[in-house]
This record gives C-alpha cells, sequence and structure tokens, in this order.
C-alpha cells in the first residue's frame, strides 16, 4: 500500500499542475483511423504559433503516435537538479510534449495493460511530471469510450471542452455520436466537431472530389445542436510531414488544410476566451 503521506504529495502535485493549465481540451473518436491525432498535433501547432504556451499530452498508451508526429522519438524526458520530478519533452519554445513512446526503450514493444495500469500511468502523467504554465493542454485519447479518456475526465475533472474527430461517412459517425453522448454523460462541453478527409482537392485543376460521400457531420451537428469547427481535405503532404515530424501547417501555410487547421484552432481560441 502507498503510504498516505506520499499519496496526499502526489494528490498535491496533480493539483499544483493543474491548476498551472488554464484550458484542458479532449480529442475524441468513436472509430480509429479518423485522423484524430493528425488533429490533435495540428491543433496544438496552430496554437502555439498563435503565440500560446501548449502542452500535448499523448493517454493512447496502446498505439501513441504523437512522439513520430511532432519528431521527437527517441528523446527522453529532462530533469533539473532544482526540480524533484521530469518535465515533458520541449519540442520547440512555446511547445511541450509527453507520450509513453517516450518512456519505452523500444518503439516495437507492445503494451500489455489492463484498465487499473493504464489509469496508474495517465495519473502519473499528471502528478509526477513537472508541466509548466500552459495556455493550453491538448490530450490525444485512444479511439472509444474506455479506460483513456474515462480516466482523463475522472482526474483532471474540470475539463474546459472536448473536439470529436470524424471521417464523413454516416457510418463513421454512428460511433462518433456515441462519444458525443459520452461527453455529456461526463458533463464536459462539446467545443464542435472536425470533419476530417473531407474530400480531395487536385492540385492541379482545384476541383474537390469527395472520396468518403456522406452528410455524418452536418446531421450529428443538426441532431446535437454542436458547431462543425472545420473540414479538412485529403492531402498526402499531411501525411508526409506527419511521418517526418514536420509542422504541415508551417511547411505548406497557403494550403487548403493548412486553411483549415487554422480556422479550427481559431474557433476553439474564441470558444474558451
Amino acid at each position: 500500500m502507498e503510504d498516505a503521506t506520499v499519496k496526499m504529495k502526489k494528490e498535491k502535485f496533480m493539483q499544483e499542475n493543474l491548476n498551472r493549465i488554464k484550458h484542458k481540451i479532449v480529442i475524441l473518436s468513436g472509430k480509429g483511423g479518423v485522423g484524430k491525432s493528425t488533429i490533435a498535433v495540428n491543433l496544438a501547432h496552430g496554437l502555439a504559433s498563435e503565440g500560446f504556451k501548449v502542452g500535448i499530452m499523448d493517454v493512447d498508451i496502446h498505439g501513441p503516435s504523437i512522439a513520430k508526429m511532432l519528431g521527437i522519438e527517441g528523446q527522453t524526458l529532462m530533469t533539473s537538479s532544482q526540480q524533484e520530478r521530469p518535465f515533458p519533452i520541449q519540442v520547440y519554445d512555446n511547445l511541450f510534449a509527453l507520450s509513453i513512446a517516450t518512456l519505452m526503450p523500444d518503439s516495437d514493444s507492445p503494451i500489455i495493460w489492463r484498465g487499473p495500469l493504464k489509469m496508474g500511468v495517465i495519473k502519473q502523467f499528471l502528478q509526477d511530471i513537472e508541466w509548466p504554465e500552459l495556455d493550453y493542454l491538448i490530450i490525444d485519447n485512444p479511439p472509444g469510450t474506455g479506460d483513456e479518456p474515462l480516466s482523463v475526465m475522472q482526474l483532471i475533472k474540470n475539463v474546459s471542452g472536448s473536439v470529436i474527430v470524424s471521417t464523413p461517412q454516416e457510418v463513421a459517425f454512428l460511433d462518433a455520436r456515441k462519444t458525443i453522448n459520452f461527453s455529456k454523460q461526463m458533463n464536459v462541453p462539446i467545443l464542435g466537431i472536425v470533419e476530417n478527409m473531407s474530400g480531395f482537392v487536385c492540385p492541379n485543376c482545384g476541383e474537390r472530389h469527395e472520396i468518403f460521400k456522406g452528410n455524418g457531420a452536418e446531421k450529428a451537428a443538426n441532431d446535437f445542436s454542436l458547431d462543425i469547427l472545420g473540414k479538412v481535405p485529403i492531402d498526402p503532404n499531411i501525411v508526409l510531414t506527419g511521418d517526418k515530424g514536420k509542422r504541415f501547417i508551417g511547411d505548406y501555410p497557403e494550403s487548403i488544410p493548412a486553411k483549415e487547421f487554422n480556422k479550427i484552432t481559431k474557433a476553439i481560441i474564441d470558444k474558451l476566451k
């Protein structure tokens, strides 16, 4: 059993961390493969480019991808002789990141944990790490409404809002609608819906092609009285920059997806003023 004094000290550390973070945003999706981590990373870059101090925490324990997409694979947490706890990894001046991938010696090793262990490591992320003062903390969750997003919302308690990510097909929104109701049941305000992979814009002629047909976003927005924050079209350069750990919105600022990412960022800033 953990000593009561140690437990109280850790809870105090967690509360101090949470008090230093102004806005906590959870990124949710009903199913995998919809580009939730892509949205999380580009939102973090977008907020940082607006001059805010931003953190991103990857709680997708079984399939972490944030470290690779930020170009910090293989980097370890920093410690200071003056500090009792390590710092998250500083990606650049005003962006900090933490992922289970930065704590594992081998990226190919699977993490075979049940629920209590996963909740334990998320708790450690919040109490055993010395988070700096942040304007925003983006929390990238695995798909669904299971242990990780539930743990995040129970531990943080005052989550500022959730962002629901899906692709356009109505079958994809069958699962996304569950995350909307999950967020409501947890009393977390929903900032809006992001429709990812929303068509493809031909780079030669500029014509838009709907690859995944459907109006799931509009239907969900109408049914639940939510805003659509943005519709991000497919762009091979999003994949390329993600694989290389580069900033898509910095490398391709005039592209249609980059403008959508900026639109999403500004909408969230306005909602949380």
